[in-house]
């Protein structure tokens, strides 16, 4: 199995600084004093450690956990994932990589911003870190925060979601009120070195954030403020243009799974027949009736040149008929961007704060522009034919947006895809299960064709602190933290079906 701690291994061309260098400045007497770093050595470090844990150790598991990875025969590395299994140990290396490498380098430049009052560079840090303890509160519910960074502390309080949703908004405001368009950042892969697009990028995460928990709080009002200001992304927010093929150097999901640098060829991730019959939709007759164009850009057609789905929950049977080129693999490069946040999403965010308040016409448009968006993101043209294919349906405007959200970012974001079928409830689960398509026992009983378009199924082999029909809806607390932390919260068998505090 490859390393899955990649970043270790991750040394862009692009810095002078290895991305590791930094993972322990505040408590590791062999790393550069804090007092001799600058936010200019150190952003590329916590960047590059988001990177690595946002797009590869959060990314894989979500393609599983939301039916678009299947797990390809031979091999037993996600199998796990794709029963809807996660397991404390397993969850420890997103946890400690995003704490240890991103956020408490984060959190030091922002410390040194804030005293040599560089406010780009702080809103830089502060739009950061609002993103990654977003990510890990999506991810597990609760996790140390307002105590996360106290060096004399060594058991960190785990603080609440909401809470700590609530303290990011007002960590933002704050940046957002002292910085101008015009203010430096320090280097940087993302935005530029002015302030102008960090701006922008982090009324964005203010976005996101408002709309994740808009079902549990009242935050319309400032939801339509920030659309009002319209100061929001014009263009994806994305690490591009700056991997390169050498190892170490390549984009970090690609170097997980699809790279031989490591001396590996297996095959583990490949596309899921829920995601396959969704954007190839055929009749009773086997016949196609609409094939979405951004299906050859999301995954590449197996062997024979056509579109095959695994089934969540086995890695099927060991005879000729299942071998690798059976299936259908995602498309990916060295190079590919690594997406952080796009236009689309922030279009399908605004369509659904006009859906909610009753804008059915606002929310129509919106709708089509997140298509569009996702149309372009990908590079191909039909976006007004699946629109008309997938027309906004104001009466339903959860399942509208969820699938239509949850296609787009099939081949994008995997772990904001799991999220938002979390708290949107689409796709949901129909009447087929994964044994129906699969039995185990005889290749001949693969008929994927079963399954409807735009629903979920429950594996073949469901974990069964899930069960049937339910998905896994939080992560168990990281044994990293737990294992030495006596404040740390217990985690039961019960809380694997247990929503987050914005998906109740």
């Amino acid at each position: 199995m490859k390393k899955l701690a990649i970043i270790s291994t991750i040394v862009l061309g692009l810095a002078a600084t290895s991305c590791d260098s930094y993972l322990d400045i505040n408590e590791n007497p062999n790393s550069p004093a804090e007092s001799n770093m600058t936010p200019s050595i150190m952003m590329p470090a916590a960047e590059m450690n988001m990177a690595a844990t946002y797009g590869n150790l959060m990314r894989i598991p979500a393609g599983y956990f939301a039916q678009q990875y299947a797990h390809a025969f031979g091999t037993s590395n996600y199998v796990d994932y794709s029963q809807f299994q996660m397991s404390a140990t397993r969850s420890s290396s997103a946890y400690s990589q995003m704490m240890r490498g991103a956020l408490k380098n984060l959190e030091t430049i922002r410390t040194l911003s804030r005293e040599s009052e560089e406010w780009g560079t702080y809103l830089a840090a502060t739009t950061l870190r609002a993103f990654a303890f977003q990510a890990l509160v999506d991810c597990y519910g609760e996790v140390p925060f307002s105590e996360a960074f106290d060096v004399a502390n060594p058991t960190p309080h785990y603080d609440e979601g909401s809470s700590i949703y609530s303290a990011l908004i007002a960590e933002l405001d704050e940046a957002l009120a002292n910085a101008s368009a015009t203010d430096p950042v320090c280097t940087n892969f993302l935005l530029g070195n002015t302030a102008a697009n960090w701006i922008k990028f982090a009324n964005t995460v203010k976005l996101k954030i408002l709309s994740r928990e808009s079902g549990v709080a009242s935050v319309d009002s400032q939801i339509g403020a920030l659309i009002a200001e319209d100061n929001l992304i014009t263009s994806d927010v994305a690490y591009a243009g700056i991997w390169s093929s050498e190892s170490g150097g390549m984009n970090p999901y690609w170097s997980e799974e699809f790279a031989t640098n490591f001396g590996s060829t297996q095959i583990n991730v490949v596309a899921n027949v829920a995601i396959i019959n969704t954007m190839l939709q055929k009749d009773s007759e086997g016949a196609v009736v609409y094939e979405d164009p951004r299906l050859a850009t999301f995954f590449e057609t197996n062997g024979a040149g056509e579109y095959t789905g695994g089934i969540s929950g086995t890695n099927f049977s060991t005879s000729d008929s299942y071998k690798s080129t059976y299936w259908c693999r995602p498309v990916a490069s060295y190079d590919m961007p690594l997406y952080l946040i796009t236009v689309a999403e922030k279009e399908f965010f605004i369509s659904e704060y006009y859906a909610r308040t009753g804008n059915s016409s606002a929310a129509a448009e919106h709708y089509a522009a997140a298509v569009e968006a996702s149309f372009a993101t990908a590079g191909v043209d039909g976006a007004d034919e699946n629109i008309a294919q997938f027309p906004y349906d104001q009466s339903n405007y959860k399942q509208s947006i969820g699938i239509a959200k949850w296609v787009a970012l099939a081949g994008i974001n995997n772990y904001e895809s799991w999220c938002e079928l979390r708290r949107l409830r689409y796709p949901a689960f129909g009447s087929v299960k994964g044994s129906d398509m699969y039995n185990l026992q005889t290749d001949d009983s693969y008929k994927p064709e079963l399954l409807a378009p735009g629903t979920l199924y429950t594996p073949i082999q469901v974990f069964g602190q899930v069960g049937d029909n339910h998905l896994l809806e939080r992560y168990p607390y990281p044994s990293s933290s737990t294992s030495s932390n006596s404040n740390a919260p217990t985690f039961q068998n019960s809380d694997y079906t247990k929503p987050v505090f914005w998906a109740n």
